[in-house]
């Protein structure tokens, strides 16, 4: 395993692959805070893309990756993430929404702790998905990073808009 650290807007993250594929992106603070593990290589090189795309998109000037990930987890758990994944940009849902979309409506908790152990957030976007009454419920970041991940998005989709009707 390959990892490098990246500063964002977020702090310092934590960036790890096998050289092709990216399988984690770790925060410098919250429940979900990540260093690099014992026997993996410092290596800059295998993330220049990575490292690109997060600038663009804290910069306001990307909504979507193009990445090759490999985020690791059970069959339910990567279910889960496939659906994060067609949450459009800038916009949100409930853990609920998640569970009936992937045909398990009762899942709603068992959906929640797989949001919660996505290892690769920002890039899948477990960001998006705030509690059924509107809340912001837990993130690995901490709720000042999914607070300000949201605010990008909302203040960055206006704009988008209207460039697109130019």
């Amino acid at each position: 395993m390959f990892y490098t650290y990246v500063e964002s807007p977020l702090g310092q993250l934590l960036l790890a692959g096998d050289g092709k594929q990216l399988q984690v992106i770790g925060f410098a603070k919250g429940s979900q805070a990540r260093r690099a593990e014992p026997g993996w290589e410092r290596d800059d090189a295998p993330f220049t893309v990575v490292k690109c795309q997060l600038g663009e998109y804290f910069a306001g000037e990307r909504r979507q990756f193009e990445l090759d990930l490999a985020p690791g987890g059970t069959p339910f758990q990567l279910s889960v993430l496939d659906e994060l994944l067609k949450i459009p940009y800038g916009e949100t849902c409930s853990y609920r929404d998640i569970a009936c979309a992937i045909g398990n409506p009762k899942a709603v908790r068992a959906v929640g702790g797989a949001n919660g152990s996505n290892p690769i957030p920002i890039v899948i976007p477990c960001h998006r998905v705030i509690g059924s009454n509107g809340s912001l419920t837990g993130f690995g970041g901490g709720l000042p990073s999914k607070r300000f991940l949201l605010e990008l998005e909302l203040s960055r989709s206006g704009l988008f808009a209207s460039e697109a009707a130019d």
